[in-house]
């Protein structure tokens, strides 16, 4: 498991950030959150107070990276680019998150790696990870001034006819979950974005489409909720075109693979993040290699699915 508890001796009194510095090679900055989250124990309770003097038997709670293996689709000094496989975290949503992208990010270099922007769980394709702090927050900035463009492809419910934009605005759910499951939804109160959506193929006999998106924008289930918004909600998506039940039972971990098939009608989120193009000294522009377009076999026949997003 990523995060390990392990005891340690100290031999003189000393302030308590600079012992996790020094014991863990981490910056101020990093021990004073390390203490601050709780994850300094002392006869065995938290101690969050980070000038304070300690001495004698202590634990430590701390991330050690355990990867598989994965290697970068992309790497030089400054960054990593992933191909993320759906179902897989990012980040540790817990501390007892048995893997997560970030397991290879830091296993490859080290403990000031990062990724720098969020991809869902369930979506797949290219993440971009930093190798230092510098590069961390060039990327960050670069994500939130929208200088980086970002394509995914999608497989989506229906017939997309023709090329189209969705500028609808969107608001985060701050009211409670009790007649949706939605995170965002669609109200003239919410932040202006902005995606481009453009058909690719059909396939008449799965009923679905498969399509180009571009965000212009990096809000929250942006590309879920305008395509739901439409009435061509992604197949496969528990949440934006799925009945209250429905999901409600996957997000309680109560819906077997079949109901999954039949209510969302494919066992994972069918969005694939498919290129990213930005600046980092030279242009930089890479595709993901997955062969996402395949993927349909994935996909419930039209006959066999519950899917009510249109």
């Amino acid at each position: 498991m990523p995060f390990v508890k392990e005891k340690f001796t100290i031999e003189e009194e000393t302030i308590a950030f600079l012992y996790v510095m020094r014991t863990l090679h981490y910056t101020q900055g990093q021990a004073q959150r390390h203490i601050a989250k709780g994850r300094l124990i002392i006869n065995g309770e938290s101690m969050t107070h980070t000038g304070a003097k300690i001495a004698g038997d202590i634990e430590m709670v701390f991330f050690r990276p355990k990867g598989k293996g994965v290697r970068p689709l992309f790497q030089n000094n400054d960054f990593m680019i992933f191909e993320k496989p759906s179902g897989v975290l990012v980040h540790p949503n817990t501390m007892s998150t048995p893997y997560s992208m970030l397991d290879e990010v830091r296993e490859i270099a080290g403990d000031n790696a990062n990724a720098t922007h969020r991809i869902d769980m369930e979506t797949s394709g290219l993440l971009l990870a930093s190798k230092h702090k510098k590069a961390e927050h060039y990327l960050k900035n670069a994500f939130e001034n929208r200088t980086v463009k970002k394509s995914y492809l999608a497989w989506v419910d229906g017939k997309v006819t023709k090329a189209f934009s969705c500028k609808a605005p969107i608001k985060v759910n701050k009211n409670g979950y009790e007649e949706t499951k939605h995170k965002v939804f669609i109200s003239k109160d919410g932040k202006a974005s902005h995606t481009d959506f453009v058909p690719l193929v059909y396939d008449e006999k799965l009923d679905a489409s498969l399509v180009a998106c571009y965000p212009h924008t990096g809000r929250l289930h942006q590309i879920r909720i305008h395509l739901f918004h439409v009435k061509h909600p992604i197949l496969g998506d528990p949440i934006y075109g799925a009945n209250y039940a429905a999901s409600d039972a996957y997000l309680d971990m109560r819906q077997s693979d079949e109901e999954r098939l039949i209510q969302h009608g494919a066992p994972r989120l069918m969005l694939h993040a498919q290129s990213l193009e930005f600046s980092y000294g030279s242009r930089f522009y890479l595709e993901s290699k997955v062969d996402f377009v395949s993927q349909k076999s994935l996909i419930t026949a039209k006959e066999f699915r519950v899917f009510n997003g249109r």
